[in-house]
């Protein structure tokens, strides 16, 4: 049963370096909407916000550099290791962003969308699954993975594999999945497992709308 909403609301996540940028650009450039919710999550903790004055009173000064702004690197590198601070800096975030998400959804209701993409990294994670008509996940080899985050954004391959291993395993949230992408293959066989997935959605779209 879908959600009873203006827009029907696709995830699509996966696991670190899996690929789910890669298949949301492709997704665009079919004309689907997509929303990134590392974007807006960015948004909401701008300098001024209520979540950034939140973090500032929880984390102190020293999370934040000189012009205001959050230091990500060092909230990163902080919640990586600290379990507890990592739940306190979820309990900031997350109602900042479903809110903020929320509202775009509706402006973009508003412009006559049916159907939103929206990329949840930590979907399964922070059990926000529920709040999606369907699920979309990029999957990929752990080797990949390590590769494409060391590569990326240049982080020593150890840690990029605790950055993998601090998430739920890829196999977890396959088996919670609606639609899987593999994302092991070339560009190309990614492109077609889109194109075909967009179709299947279109077509969901349209069953969607006879009902109503």
């Amino acid at each position: 049963m879908l959600l009873a909403l203006a827009v029907l609301k696709i995830a699509l996540t996966g696991g670190p370096g899996s690929g789910k940028s890669t298949v949301a650009r492709m997704f665009r450039e079919l004309g689907a909407e997509v929303l990134d919710a590392d974007e807006v999550a960015r948004a909401v903790v701008a300098p001024g916000t209520p979540a950034w004055e939140e973090l500032r009173r929880e984390f102190g000064p020293e999370f934040f550099l000189a012009d205001g702004s959050l230091h990500r690197a060092k909230m990163a590198d902080l919640v990586f290791r600290d379990a507890e601070a990592r739940r306190r800096l979820n309990a900031i975030l997350h109602p900042a962003i479903t809110k903020e998400l929320g509202r775009r959804l509706k402006k973009l209701a508003a412009r006559g969308a049916a159907l939103v993409i929206v990329e949840v990294p930590l979907l399964f994670e922070a059990g926000l699954e529920k709040k999606y008509d369907k699920i979309i996940v990029v999957t990929a080899e752990e080797a990949q993975q390590q590769e494409r985050l060391s590569g990326r954004d240049r982080r020593p391959r150890g840690e990029a594999w605790g950055i993998i291993q601090a998430q739920w395993p890829l196999a977890t949230k396959k088996a919670g999945a609606d639609y899987v992408v593999d994302n092991r293959g070339s560009l190309a066989a990614t492109r077609a497992q889109v194109k075909n997935l967009w179709q299947e959605l279109q077509l969901l779209l349209d069953k969607e709308s006879e009902k109503s």
